[in-house]
């Protein structure tokens, strides 16, 4: 019992410092004080969307003479979505900067609003994971967190975390408009269609895909509504005409899309302040790593589009979308 306290205990030291260096400068490591102590700290950084995850490190640890950690549990104060999850694995950062988990408990239970994992080795320090996965129930509202760990000889210690927002806004990824196949892209479904699939959703076609040689056009995103010289060889299906709302920009590479090194995020503020006064219906010879700011036809959504990645031989892109509902 003894070498595995000072393994673990090593690992929570780690962690504890590593964690003043992410916080403010007034932080303090906490000092020994012979009883049980815990803290916490958020690991994920952005808007928290609403069936994404939000990331926390949740460590406890008690002097080897006041028993041994019994379980570890986590109160959200709106329940998480079934995969939420508190990890059973207590984690350290081995010399070459990477996470290694140690089993030290059974596998989480979530009941109502809380998540429980019962220690099944005998330690008296760990460190966990717990991964929040945000319901619908909590889009546009505030959720709070308190930790608790409990000892073998009664100690229970607590540390609260929040309240943090949860964005209006949603999210989907790597969608693949393909020229002349599934091109109408859709900001209310975010999805792409093909022109038999876009005939029956007229109404819900935002964007039309197209890609073609000439070196000033290339991959372009087009409103259905825009001119015929904009759509060159295109016969669109029948009632797809909206008039969708364009701005092209260059270097908002938002990081929840991109999953590039940027540390930029679009909230839902970016959303509610964006005009469109200069909009256009045309998005001509678009880059990887562009970006389209859209206004659907009826004014019911905003939404960023992320271009991140283009293939000349496929005569497709990749691209990544954020939503955001005004009515």
């Amino acid at each position: 019992m003894s070498a595995k306290y000072h393994q673990h205990t090593v690992f929570l030291f780690a962690l504890l410092l590593a964690m003043a260096g992410c916080k403010e400068k007034d932080y303090a490591i906490p000092e020994p004080k012979g009883v049980m102590q815990n803290d916490a700290i958020k690991r994920s950084i952005g808007p928290n969307l609403v069936g994404q995850r939000i990331e926390f490190t949740y460590a406890m640890a008690l002097p080897a003479a006041r028993g041994k950690l019994v379980s570890a549990q986590v109160d959200a104060s709106i329940a998480g979505a079934p995969a939420t999850f508190l990890e059973h694995r207590s984690f350290y950062t081995n010399s070459s900067g990477v996470d290694v988990g140690v089993e030290v408990g059974s596998p989480s239970v979530n009941k109502d609003n809380a998540t429980t994992v019962t220690f099944t080795k005998d330690t008296m320090a760990a460190t966990l994971r717990y991964y929040y996965v945000v319901p619908e129930e909590a889009r546009g509202k505030s959720v709070k967190f308190t930790f608790t760990g409990k000892s073998s000889n009664g100690e229970t210690v607590t540390y609260n975390l929040g309240p943090y927002n949860i964005s209006v806004q949603d999210m989907k990824l790597d969608l693949k408009p393909v020229d002349a196949a599934a091109c109408y892209i859709s900001i209310e479904d975010m999805a792409v269609y093909t022109a038999a699939e876009a005939a029956t959703r007229p109404d819900k076609i935002d964007l039309v895909y197209v890609y073609r040689t000439t070196s000033n056009y290339l991959h372009s995103f087009v409103a259905p509504s825009a001119n015929a010289q904009y759509l060159p060889g295109v016969t669109l299906p029948n009632g797809v005409n909206r008039a969708t709302k364009l701005i092209r920009t260059w270097n908002l590479r938002d990081q929840q899309l991109a999953r590039l090194q940027f540390g930029v995020f679009i909230d839902d503020a970016d959303f509610e302040k964006q005009r469109f006064d200069a909009a256009t219906d045309a998005a001509i010879n678009t880059k990887a790593e562009a970006g389209l700011w859209v206004l659907t036809a009826d004014g019911k959504y905003k939404a960023y589009v992320f271009v991140n990645a283009v293939n000349n031989t496929a005569k497709s892109a990749t691209v990544s979308i954020k939503r955001y509902r005004l009515n």
